[in-house]
């Protein structure tokens, strides 16, 4: 009994201290939740159990707006997480237009997690707050997995690795073909837990120090001698064949594997077997056939700030102009709500993708999808014009470290005796720098991209049946006209998916009522109708177009009355009773 009044004392007061450490907002901050029910500090990056316990938290706060499941587990058995965010009392999550959401299918980068995550976060706690969101999450369903590459995220974070280190996931693979698997990674020689890079003094090398900062090695001028041959990244020959760090975890690219344009790996490099033999990427793709309510994407990965979309290969010309029009509507919007970001085509504008997942989504599913290049070195100095290179020019990342990091992002070159290459310095940018955000611009980072998501979420259809007229006809027979309306950017069904007839029709029905005749009216002026004439009172509709409307009729016997239902798989379920 004695123990039990101590345990509620200590804890009693381990909440009044962390209480007092808790300080109230005195005047709400525009733009995030002012008191939130899970507090989420937004400036530091989370493993997979950091993500779990996020995860948890939301759904447990927000039972009505958050559900916790798993589209699946990892090579290494790790949970995919899903949150499903929307408004759960309205109606069925899956009978709403939905945005797909993931980050982190490389696993070095990383912060396209955090994005993720912020976005759950962020609309379940603003909703009943901010108009709009709670309107958004009452009309749409997100669908958020925050990494689809759980194992390799942990052994990016807990193990050492460059910031390019590893990109593939945890599947074993035999890069150097000896027979092997994984058995020459890069090694952190000094043990201080970053993996950078080798350098050796030489008098007839081809590098120097930058006078302006001797931690930084340039190349000297054609006509000058140099001091240091540039090494690889840290490590050892540990298999004895001559090549340092040449079979780390993997290698295969995850986003090479998807069953859209897929190339072999001689074509394209890590393809690997066959489309989706990586675990992850097909329980990502079984998710998205099952739910054929999304029609929307988003994938986040890193850097350069690019708002990428398909197709990835010049030969693939599944992308009508119509839905070119809708991609650029929403991409150029991006480059407003993301400084420093462009919107390009992926094999016109960066390079050449065989097999990747937003080819996949729109390609196999017709679903309009970005993906994110996040970080980019235009945020070192926000100065004008174009940035430098995806993670800037390397004068520009050693001078954002003196002045804003305050060294914390370089390792200083120190001495270390190599068993291969003799008397070496190691030294160089740590793998938590130039992919990844800083701590205080991480949260910028996650509001803006998260931002641009949502107004790609708002955009997906929203339909509205908008008007119903009947009109006796005599000879006991009525007419019923009505008028169906989307209201927004993205039509109910992709062009691309219309033209190659992979999903089924939008249908129309009138319910309780004999139907006569349907038809779908193309010009209401004149009158010009095209009748269907096999199951008249269910109307097969290609899509109802973006910020337009169509217009059916049917011919009924005895009065007019009914319930129209419009059935969308990507549109909704909307439902008027006929006056």
């Amino acid at each position: 009994m004695l123990k039990n009044w101590m345990i509620f004392f200590v804890m009693a007061f381990l909440s009044a201290d962390l209480a007092q450490d808790m300080t109230p907002s005195a005047l709400k901050a525009m733009g995030a939740p002012n008191d939130p029910l899970v507090e989420v500090a937004w400036n530091r990056y989370y493993d997979h159990a950091g993500i779990g316990d996020i995860c948890r938290r939301l759904a447990k706060a927000h039972p009505d707006l958050v559900k916790l499941g798993s589209i699946g587990t990892s090579v290494q058995g790790r949970d995919l997480y899903l949150l499903t965010v929307t408004n759960f009392k309205n109606s069925a999550a899956d009978r709403k237009p939905a945005m797909y959401i993931d980050g982190n299918i490389h696993s070095n980068e990383i912060q396209g997690s955090e994005v993720a995550l912020y976005t759950a976060w962020y609309v379940a706690e603003s909703y009943g707050h901010v108009k709009w969101i709670t309107e958004l999450l009452d009309a749409k369903t997100f669908y958020i997995v925050p990494t689809i590459n759980p194992d390799a995220r942990d052994h990016y974070m807990h193990s050492g690795n460059t910031p390019h280190s590893p990109r593939s996931g945890m599947l074993p693979r035999d890069d150097d073909g000896d027979g092997r698997v994984d058995e020459d990674p890069p090694d952190d020689l000094d043990g201080d837990g970053h993996i950078v890079r080798m350098r050796r003094a030489n008098a007839h090398g081809r590098w120097k120090a930058d006078p302006h900062d001797p931690r930084l090695l340039i190349e000297a001028d054609a006509d000058e001698k140099g001091a240091y041959d540039f090494l690889d990244w840290e490590g050892l020959d540990n298999d004895g064949d001559g090549l340092v760090n040449e079979d780390g975890p993997g290698y295969y690219d995850p986003n090479r594997n998807w069953g859209w344009m897929w190339q072999p790996d001689h074509v394209q490099h890590g393809s690997d077997q066959y489309p989706f033999s990586i675990p992850e990427n097909r329980a990502v793709a079984d998710f998205v056939m099952a739910h054929p309510n999304i029609c929307g994407a988003q994938s986040y990965h890193n850097a350069g700030g690019m708002i990428l979309r398909g197709p990835g290969v010049e030969e693939d010309q599944s992308c009508s102009a119509a839905d070119q029009l809708v991609y650029e509507n929403i991409g150029t919007v991006g480059e407003q709500m993301l400084p420093g970001y462009k919107y390009m085509v992926l094999w016109k504008d960066l390079y050449s993708v065989y097999g990747g997942e937003l080819d996949w989504f729109y390609g196999a599913r017709g679903i309009y999808t970005f993906s994110n290049e996040l970080w980019t070195s235009f945020d070192y100095f926000r100065a004008q014009g174009e940035a430098k290179g995806w993670f800037g020019r390397q004068q520009d990342v050693y001078r954002f470290d003196e002045l804003l990091l305050f060294g914390e992002g370089i390792v200083p070159w120190h001495r270390f005796d190599h068993p291969q290459f003799g008397a070496i310095e190691i030294g160089g940018i740590k793998k938590s720098w130039t992919r990844t955000a800083p701590s205080f611009l991480l949260e910028d980072m996650c509001h803006r991209n998260m931002a641009f998501t949502l107004f790609h979420a708002h955009h997906l259809p929203q339909v509205s049946i908008d008007s119903v007229t009947t009109t006796a006809l005599g000879e006991g027979l009525s007419q019923i006209d009505a008028i169906i309306v989307n209201s927004r950017m993205i039509p109910t069904r992709s062009d691309h998916e219309i033209t190659d007839k992979f999903t089924r029709p939008d249908w129309v029905l009138l319910r309780d009522a004999e139907v006569i005749a349907g038809f779908i009216v193309q010009d209401p002026l004149m009158n010009h109708t095209i009748e269907q004439k096999r199951r008249p009172e269910r109307i097969n509709l290609d899509a109802i177009p973006a910020m337009m409307t169509v217009q059916v009729r049917w011919i009924v016997a005895g009065k007019a009355r009914g319930t129209i239902v419009f059935d969308s798989r990507k549109g909704g379920v909307v439902t008027r009773t006929v006056p």
